[in-house]
C-alpha cells in the first residue's frame, strides 16, 4: 500500500475535515469566539469534503471514474470554503469607511428569511464579519483558514487529475 493511494488521501481528507472542524469548535465552544455568518458558511463547505472522502474512503471505488467523481464532490464543497474564505478576508481588508454595517445574526435570518435571501445576505457579509478578534502569528482566523481549505483544495485536485492505475 503506497502513501499516495486514493484510500489514504480519502483518509487524509477527512482527518484533515475533522481536525479543522474540531479546531473551529474549540475556537467557540473553549475559547468563547462567537461565529459570524461567513464563518458558519466555511464550516458547509468543510463538513462536506469530509462527508465525502469518508464515504470515498469507506468505498474505496476501484473504477477511476468513480474516484473523479467523489474527488470532484469533494473539490466543489472544499470550493465553496475557499470563496467564502476568499470573501472573509477581502472584507477584513476592506477600509473601515466601506466594511458593511453589522445586521440581525443568522438565526434571525433562517427564521424570518427565505432560503435564498439567506445566503444573499450572508454572502455580502456584515461589519462583524470584518471585525478581527483572533490572530496568530499577525494573521487573522480567516487567513489561516483560506491557506488551510486552500491547501485542502489542492490536495482534491490533484485527487481529481491525478493518474490511476487502470
Amino acid at each position: 500500500m503506497q502513501w499516495q493511494s486514493y484510500r489514504i488521501i480519502s483518509g487524509f481528507l477527512f482527518l484533515a475535515s475533522v481536525i479543522g472542524m474540531a479546531f473551529a469548535l474549540y475556537l467557540e465552544h473553549v475559547q468563547g469566539l462567537e461565529p459570524c455568518p461567513l464563518c458558519v458558511f466555511q464550516r458547509i463547505g468543510l463538513i462536506g469534503l469530509g462527508l465525502i472522502s469518508l464515504i470515498a474512503f469507506l468505498h474505496n471505488p476501484k473504477n477511476n471514474v468513480l474516484k473523479r467523481i467523489y474527488a470532484f464532490l469533494g473539490l466543489a464543497a472544499i470550493g465553496w470554503s475557499v470563496a467564502i474564505a476568499g470573501r472573509h478576508v477581502w472584507l477584513q481588508n476592506l477600509p473601515p469607511d466601506q466594511v458593511p454595517s453589522c445586521g440581525p445574526g443568522l438565526d434571525y435570518w433562517v427564521e424570518t428569511l427565505p432560503l435564498k435571501a439567506v445566503f444573499e445576505n450572508v454572502l455580502k457579509g456584515s461589519g462583524e464579519c470584518a471585525l478581527i478578534d483572533w490572530t496568530f502569528l499577525g494573521q487573522s482566523l480567516p487567513v489561516w483558514s483560506l491557506m488551510f481549505f486552500s491547501v485542502l483544495a489542492l490536495i482534491s485536485l490533484w485527487q481529481l487529475f491525478r493518474k490511476y492505475p487502470v
